[in-house]
Parts: structure tokens; C-alpha cells; sequence
């Protein structure tokens, strides 16, 4: 974030070194790769800014993809720009903090069991991760303010990220325009906070659906939400404790009659720390909403039959992780490629 470099330069090595663990490859074989994913999926954050396309809403499959072709291409005899993060033209002299700096990367013992994945911070709602709390401090606020028709104004204060990224002071319009695209609202807490708190709650489609940015009701009170960075929550989202981190804020609404609601939430209701840590049944809910109406209820219960007994599955039997979608839920074919963002 410091340098705005998209943290997809992050996906794009550890998918590698994933692949290459899995393939059981030698150690050269995956440094190779793992540093060929690196530069082939380092983008910067100008994807999240002005109108969001594709190439912020794709971009964790984008190195995914790169990942795998980085891996074929060294098993193949490539090798790649070496050393890709330290060197005197590398990864951290030009694009991080320069070729005196250092960076602390934690890596298990050998033999320790990789569990860091535990500390995962979960999303409940299908937005930003920066929004999850404030939705859920939504929910919370929506019943004590009551008519929502009688709020004056909406200010959110928060971290330096949350109000530079998605909100008022990333200074993009288009984070206010109802005719927006889905991957735009997405990072716009303004829009996101206003839909919340009218339906006590986020949808994955629904929320983002045309109609719905539209309604005139949400338009009145999402123009009356601004953001502002304050220090203490800026230095929560930076800080190294997991017990300090917090990605949330404080939200002071004023009503026409001049008095105020004011509330906080450090951390998202489904955080490991949060009111409701995510455990297998929300994850369990989670697949089945997002899958609802792609796959069939018998499709999704074999799925996660097969999920919740991955330890006893043989190597021949992983294929069975994958979905399968009824004919009549793809569709008609399109006459258009496989990187089509929006209708035609």
C-alpha cells in the first residue's frame, strides 16, 4: 500500500510456490517460478481507481493463471529475473522502498505445521475488505437511527487506506455515480454503507444489481456520506499486533434535528476476534448462497461431501473437488472471449 503497488504481487508468487509444493518440484524449480510469477503480476494500484474494470476484478485469477504458465515454463528449463525481489534493479530497489531497505518476511520452521491460514480475515459480505466492519456497523446503527429519510449527513472516520481508496478521498466521482459499475461500487463505501443500512445487510447481487444503485431513496442518502482519515484508525490498520489491527472506524450520523448517533467497530463481525468468528456452518451458508442457482442442492451437498473429507481423499480423487454445472444453468453460448467484463 505504502508504494501503491496491488497486493496481487502477493497471489501470484504464493500460487507458484503452491503449485510447485504440490508437484513435489525441486527447490531451484519453484524459486525460478515463484520469481517469474512475481514479475509477470505486478501491477499497481490505478486498478482500483476511477472506473473499476476488469483488470481489478479479475486480477486474483489473472495471477493464478500467470502463476501456472510460470510453472510449466521453468519445468520446461526457463529460468527468470534473478533475484527478482533483492536485486540492484529488483522488485524493492525500484518499486518498494528502495535498494537499502529491508524487508522481515515470517516463514514457518521446518517441520512446523502451516496453520498462518487460520489467521485468514474472512468476508461475510461479498464487498472491499476495508467495508466488512462498516457494514456490519451498518446493521447495527440502521434500527437506532429509524428514518433514514431524516438523516442530514454521514461522516465515517476512519483509516488512511479506507478514506483514500473508497472513499471521499480517493476524489473519484465515479464512486458516487448510480449508472457505476459493479467492480466501482465495490470500492465505494459510501455506496456500500448507504445500501446497508437500508437493508440491514449485504447481497451479493443484489446489492450491486442496476436497479437497486438507482433507487432514489439510497442515491439521497449516499450522497450524504463522506469519509475522513483519522490517525488512530490509520495506525490500527498499520499495526503488527494482530490484537491491534482493526479495519474499521467510527461513523457520527447528524439528523435534521440536529442530534447525532455516534458508533464504532474495530473489527468485522466474522474476524477470528469479531462478535461472530466465522466456523464451518458460515462457511457452509457462504457456499451455498453463492452457489445457488449455479449448481444444484445435489451437486452442492456432493461437493461438500467431498470437501469436508479431504484428508482421506486419494490422489486420484482430488478431480471430484471440482463443479459440476447443469447444462441448463451455462446458458446460451456468446460469441465473445473468455475476458468479456460486461455484456455486449
Amino acid at each position: 500500500h505504502e508504494h501503491k503497488i496491488d497486493h496481487i504481487a502477493h497471489l501470484g508468487p504464493s500460487a507458484a510456490a503452491g503449485i510447485g509444493t504440490a508437484l513435489n518440484l525441486p527447490v531451484e524449480v519453484i524459486y525460478q517460478a515463484i520469481q517469474q510469477a512475481l514479475h509477470v503480476t505486478t501491477t499497481t494500484r490505478q486498478s482500483r481507481k476511477g472506473e473499476i474494470s476488469s483488470w481489478k476484478a479479475y486480477a486474483p485469477a489473472f495471477a493464478g493463471k500467470m502463476a501456472i504458465e510460470a510453472v510449466d515454463r521453468v519445468m520446461r528449463g526457463e529460468g527468470a529475473p534473478s533475484p527478482a525481489w533483492e536485486g540492484e534493479d529488483g522488485f524493492i530497489a525500484w518499486l518498494l522502498s528502495g535498494p537499502d531497505a529491508v524487508y522481515h518476511v515470517p516463514l514457518p520452521e521446518k517441520g512446523e505445521a502451516k496453520r498462518a491460514i487460520l489467521d485468514t480475515y474472512t468476508k461475510e459480505h461479498s464487498a472491499e475488505y476495508q467495508s466488512q466492519a462498516l457494514i456490519d456497523l451498518a446493521r447495527r446503527m440502521g434500527p437506532k437511527i429509524g428514518d433514514l429519510s431524516k438523516v442530514k449527513s454521514i461522516l465515517i472516520e476512519t483509516s488512511h487506506h479506507t478514506h483514500y481508496v473508497i472513499g471521499t478521498g480517493a476524489n473519484d466521482p465515479q464512486k458516487m455515480d448510480p449508472t457505476a459499475s459493479r467492480e466501482t461500487l465495490d470500492h465505494s463505501i459510501m455506496y456500500i454503507f448507504a445500501v446497508a443500512l437500508e437493508d440491514g445487510g449485504w447481497h451479493h447481487e443484489k446489492s450491486y444489481a442496476p436497479e437497486r444503485a438507482r433507487r432514489p431513496s439510497t442515491v439521497a442518502l449516499w450522497h450524504k456520506i463522506s469519509t475522513a482519515e483519522d490517525a488512530e484508525w490509520t495506525r490500527r490498520y498499520h499495526a503488527r499486533d494482530p490484537k491491534e489491527k482493526a479495519f474499521g472506524g467510527r461513523v457520527t450520523v447528524t439528523l435534521e434535528d440536529g442530534s447525532h448517533i455516534v458508533d464504532e467497530l474495530a473489527l468485522a463481525d466474522a474476524h477470528p476476534d469479531g462478535a461472530r468468528p466465522f466456523v464451518r456452518a458460515n462457511y457452509v451458508r457462504k457456499f451455498l448462497t453463492l452457489s445457488e442457482g449455479v449448481l444444484s442442492a445435489s451437486e452442492q451437498q456432493r461437493f461438500l461431501d467431498v470437501a469436508e473429507g479431504l484428508a482421506d481423499l486419494e490422489a486420484g480423487d482430488l478431480g471430484q473437488l471440482n463443479f459440476v454445472v447443469d447444462a441448463d444453468k451455462l446458458g446460451a453460448p456468446r460469441p465473445h472471449g473468455i475476458f468479456d467484463w460486461r455484456e455486449k
